[in-house]
């Protein structure tokens, strides 16, 4: 008995620092958000119940709608341009060669490499001169030079091709290891039916990825959601507002304006949109499944 409860009680002690640092970084801050969005927080004068004035307050910001509307707009181009680009790099990349398992390591890069390094040098491959990287480039072909993250026009595109892009190589990791549960026979059956490749892909491929795109577009769309850091340093939410998105509103209300309860009910809000998309995916996937 002695044994069988001390092997019980070995799993808890591995999960005990793990849940230990969850409670602490995680649960017991986001309780304390809950808490700060129902009052007007006053530090060092305490702090006053106001209830749920300070949703009223974030719903009917006309700031904060545009920037619930930028964060759509980037967050739908984000996720189905990563997913698309992410899928076709998935069936490039698929194999055992070692020269293909260098090239998945390079185009993995951006996803381990510092999301505000990555938004730096971006700034600086978009600057809006002739002698500007990517300006330069399209002087070859005649175009340019583009403001792209100085027009209110072109801004929020040009972040979209980051999110693009930094999206695109952890996207195509998920979906190279759905590509690897494929039965191979259903390929060599349909090529001797004579089955082109667009018609195996959608008939073969695309329905044994569905768990997998599932996964993938839940995360994506997360993601996208609390987009920041690369907003932060591409745009900092301009020029004029154009690419202001939901969580640097948040930053705005908390560390520009100071108000902090307001801030916090604008990140309640968020995290109650996340958990019904993340509620919605899976449950049109179980019902798809069914």
């Amino acid at each position: 008995m002695r044994r069988r409860g001390q092997r019980s009680l070995l799993p808890w002690l591995f999960l005990a620092p793990a849940l230990l640092l969850a409670v602490y970084f995680k649960f017991i801050p986001m309780f304390k958000g809950i808490r700060m969005s129902l009052y007007k927080v006053q530090p060092f004068l305490g702090d006053q119940w106001v209830g749920f004035d300070n949703y009223r307050k974030v719903l009917e910001d006309e700031r904060f709608r545009d920037a619930i509307g930028h964060t759509l707009l980037l967050g739908a181009g984000g996720t189905f341009g990563s997913i698309a680009l992410g899928f076709l790099l998935a069936l490039l990349l698929e194999g055992q060669g070692r020269t293909l398992w260098l090239l998945r390591s390079a185009v993995f890069l951006p996803v381990v490499t510092a999301t505000a390094v990555v938004g730096e040098i971006w700034r600086l491959l978009y600057s809006p001169t002739a002698d500007g990287f990517i300006n330069n480039l399209l002087g070859f072909l005649g175009v340019g030079p583009l403001p792209f993250l100085d027009s209110p026009g072109s801004a929020l595109w040009s972040v979209m091709g980051v999110s693009v892009w930094m999206g695109t190589p952890y996207n195509m990791v998920i979906l190279l290891a759905g590509l690897a549960g494929v039965d191979r026979s259903l390929y060599e059956a349909s090529a001797i039916d004579g089955a082109s490749t667009l018609q195996r892909i959608r008939h073969i491929t695309l329905p044994a990825l569905r768990p997998a795109m599932t996964i993938v577009l839940t995360l994506a769309a997360i993601r996208s959601l609390r987009s920041f850091t690369e907003v932060y340093v591409l745009t900092g939410g301009g020029p004029a507002g154009s690419t202001e998105v939901w969580m640097t509103r948040v930053f705005s209300l908390g560390f520009e304006r100071n108000d902090m309860g307001v801030a916090s009910a604008a990140s309640m809000l968020l995290l109650a949109v996340t958990l019904l998309l993340t509620l919605g995916v899976n449950y049109f996937r179980r019902k798809g499944d069914r």
